[in-house]
């Protein structure tokens, strides 16, 4: 394996189990520390994404312009200073500052992503980016159960304290090991204009790229649902009948479960399912799996179902976003490939916005409605997938990706 590949790895790896860490707590912590509803949580976890939303496309862009590394330094830091505030908050109001903070200087995957696009032929950037997803799934096996227990053992803080250590370790990392990737040539093709812009008329044109941007948006949906209301829904309905501090073990063993299935997913299965399926339908194998978790979740009362639901979802994520990545990197020329992705991760955190700011509305109705709101979403991403793969998917070549649009 390529030596930069395996720091990239190593980097988004300590991001991720600090960035993990806080996920099962910090609604618990909003709720309980600070007296935040249901509603108020969902816009807690809403403007991370609103503020990555807006800051993707720039992020993504300057990385083409100014060189990965910078970029991705200058947004690790700004993820310490935020896990910090989250340690020391005292109110409601510096949470929101804390993950709005983190949301502008978000790019550490979007950098990430394209780091590893910069170093992989077309043909293996889908099973790349999937070592991404693996990382994460192994995160999560970590980060959550070890925030759950810090939580309980130490108090509700301490798992923020751990975290910004974490994330100054990787601004380290970066900063010693990892070497850059764009070209000073390519940097003042992109700063003069004349390569690497995406024009909204291209956009338009660019027709697989918009079907990729609308099985993300529609798919994510789920995903913004499922973080907005899962520590809310574990505690109301799978946990319901323990302590507080069982509840709080219990919410991240299971989100440590999906970090298992997404790495085992990622480890064993994407590389053979890609050379079966390719990567079009890839996406719509992924689509109904995390659609069928969804349901699950909307009828289930026990943490054992609770864990086949999650393992399922791991599984949806791993087969179909890396190949959704990989697709979107195809449709654009090579030095636009930073852009593309920030303007890839601006479509899912829109998807969060509106999802995870509805599903603190939802859970306040039903605590499972958020579920079956994100089946039927689920169920529409299949729409555009479908036509994505009947346009552009073929027998032949099933691990191409779209035919590039100028």
């Amino acid at each position: 394996m390529d030596r930069r590949l395996v720091t990239i790895l190593l980097i988004v790896f300590v991001q991720m189990v600090g960035a993990a860490m806080i996920m099962p707590i910090l609604p618990l912590y909003a709720q309980r520390e600070f007296g935040l509803s249901p509603e108020a949580i969902g816009l807690l976890v809403t403007s991370f994404f609103a503020a990555q939303f807006i800051a993707g496309p720039f992020l993504g862009r300057a990385s083409d312009r100014f060189g990965r590394v910078p970029v991705l330094i200058i947004s690790q830091i700004g993820t310490v200073i935020s896990f910090l505030m989250l340690a020391f908050a005292p109110a409601g109001i510096v949470l929101f500052l804390a993950r709005i903070l983190d949301g502008i200087t978000g790019g550490n995957i979007i950098v990430a992503q394209a780091y590893i696009t910069d170093i992989t032929p077309k043909e293996k950037r889908t099973v790349a980016l999937g070592y991404i997803f693996a990382v994460f799934g192994i995160g999560f096996i970590i980060g959550p159960a070890l925030g759950g227990i810090l939580a309980a053992a130490f108090g509700p803080r301490v798992p923020y304290l751990i975290a910004a250590g974490a994330a100054a370790i990787v601004v380290l990392l970066t900063w010693f090991t990892l070497e850059e990737t764009v070209t000073p040539e390519q940097q003042e093709a992109v700063r003069s204009g004349s390569r690497g812009r995406l024009q909204v008329s291209q956009l338009i044109r660019n027709t697989p790229l918009l079907l990729i941007l609308s099985v993300a948006f529609l798919g994510q949906a789920g995903l913004g649902l499922l973080q907005a209301t899962f520590s809310l829904y574990g505690e109301a309905v799978l946990f319901n009948d323990v302590s507080e501090e069982a509840a709080l073990f219990g919410i991240g063993i299971l989100l440590a479960t999906i970090g298992l299935s997404q790495f085992i997913t990622q480890a064993f299965f994407l590389r053979p399912a890609l050379r079966r399926f390719g990567e079009y339908r890839l996406v719509i194998i992924g689509n109904i799996a995390r659609m069928g978790a969804s349901f699950i979740y909307a009828v289930i009362t026990t943490p054992v179902l609770g864990a086949v639901a999650g393992m399922l979802f791991a599984f949806g994520i791993g087969t179909m976003m890396p190949s959704l990545q990989s697709l979107s990197t195809g449709t654009v020329e090579d030095e636009s490939r930073g852009a593309v992705l920030g303007l890839y991760q601006s479509t899912i955190s829109l998807s969060i916005i509106f999802s995870s700011a509805a599903g603190g509305v939802l859970f306040s109705i039903a605590p499972t409605r958020p579920y079956w709101v994100a089946g039927t979403l689920g169920a529409l991403a299949l729409i555009p997938a479908i036509i994505l793969w009947r346009r552009y998917g073929t027998k032949k070549e099933v691990t191409d990706s779209p035919a590039m649009v100028k």
